[in-house]
């Protein structure tokens, strides 16, 4: 079977792993038009992660579809291996470098852009320490090194309050409210690049994340794996946002035109508020199974308003109700998941 082309998105769902590699890292023709305007290299801090290889490729496939000549580096401990070789065999320079280690990254080749992909959320309860060095530490050392280049950092929507589910979402300007330790942290990342920002002048943009979705993982692989278990679903926390990977991935990396200094905030997730009781029902549909669920919807959730992100960096192509349909393929017919939950249910901010 052919790789998916862009115009087959809609027509029928990644089969393979490749084949779903080879959507989430298709660039945008604006991405594509960027990459040809960008000066300087790029380099990707914490490229190992889930978001890294895909984005990455991206970056990459878009380069050299603009035909410039734009360096891609990525870098990460590369605990596993399989993941660098797998970046280098896409045409992805690599370099291996703990962030905690200030030495390390002043010895991290320089480049005008970086996007920083870095961060530590789940086992924070049992590593709090961790927590902390990852989400201030790191980005105060890779600050200090990339002293004028731009860059782009992830951050995340648990920093604002839970608004309700007809409130549009959080807009940049709300007033945050982080709830637990992890986005505490999370916001004290955000800070410490706000002050480099201001203090050096570096260009910065700091994107507030929502639930980015591969097949692999995401809220609605959560959600189909307990349709499957035969477990019922909490829908506590009633509503969500998301967005498609490689949506994210190709917004993310068009930030780097929209830094400044002091840093734009920016959130990044799917047009849609999604209900999680009516995607449970449509996942249980596609699969042939009856949802079940459990707890009562709360008033409130964690969501944020899309309007600034996509003005800035294009609107995403592919929506929820596609997601849905290809994660009950994808999780029906026992394909390969990365077995990371996003605990998307928490609501004491405790990960």
């Amino acid at each position: 079977m052919p790789p998916l082309s862009p115009t087959d998105r809609s027509s029928r769902a990644p089969e393979s792993v490749t084949e779903l590699e080879e959507v989430l890292s298709t660039p945008t023709a604006p991405l594509v038009a960027m990459m040809s305007r960008l000066e300087g290299d790029l380099v990707l801090l914490g490229v190992g992660g889930k978001m890294g290889p895909t984005m990455a490729r991206m970056a990459r496939r878009a380069v050299d579809e603009a035909g410039s000549e734009v360096r891609v580096i990525g870098v990460s401990r590369f605990s596993d291996e399989s993941v660098r070789e797998q970046l280098e065999s896409w045409g992805v320079e690599t370099v291996a470098c703990d962030l905690l280690d200030p030495d390390a990254v002043n010895q991290l080749p320089l480049a005008e852009n970086v996007v920083y992909l870095a961060g530590f959320k789940f086992g924070a309860g049992r590593d709090p320490g961790r927590l902390w060095a990852m989400n201030c530490l790191a980005p105060a050392w890779v600050s200090r090194h990339y002293e004028g280049s731009r860059i782009v950092a992830l951050s995340t929507g648990n920093v604002y309050r839970p608004v309700s589910a007809d409130s549009g979402g959080s807009r940049e300007f709300d007033a945050l409210d982080p709830q637990g330790e992890y986005a505490m942290a999370a916001l004290g990342r955000e800070r410490t690049f706000q002050f480099f920002s201001e203090t050096n002048g570096s260009p910065m943009a700091l994107l507030r994340l929502n639930y980015a979705h591969d097949l692999r993982y995401g809220v609605f692989v959560d959600v189909a794996q307990q349709l499957l278990a035969g477990e019922p679903v909490d829908i506590s926390t009633g509503h969500v946002n998301i967005i498609w990977l490689a949506d994210a991935n190709a917004m993310t990396l068009r930030a780097l035109e929209h830094c400044r200094a002091p840093a734009q905030i920016i959130n990044v997730t799917g047009a849609e508020t999604v209900n999680v009781r009516t995607a449970a029902e449509q996942l249980a549909v596609a699969l042939g199974l009856t949802a079940e669920f459990a707890g009562e919807e709360e008033a409130t959730a964690l969501l944020s308003n899309a309007t600034v992100g996509q003005e800035l960096l294009g609107e995403p192509e592919v929506p929820a109700e596609q997601v849905i349909r290809w994660t009950a393929d994808w999780v029906g017919n026992n394909r390969p998941l990365l077995n990371k939950p996003t605990k998307f249910q928490v609501r004491d901010g405790k990960y």
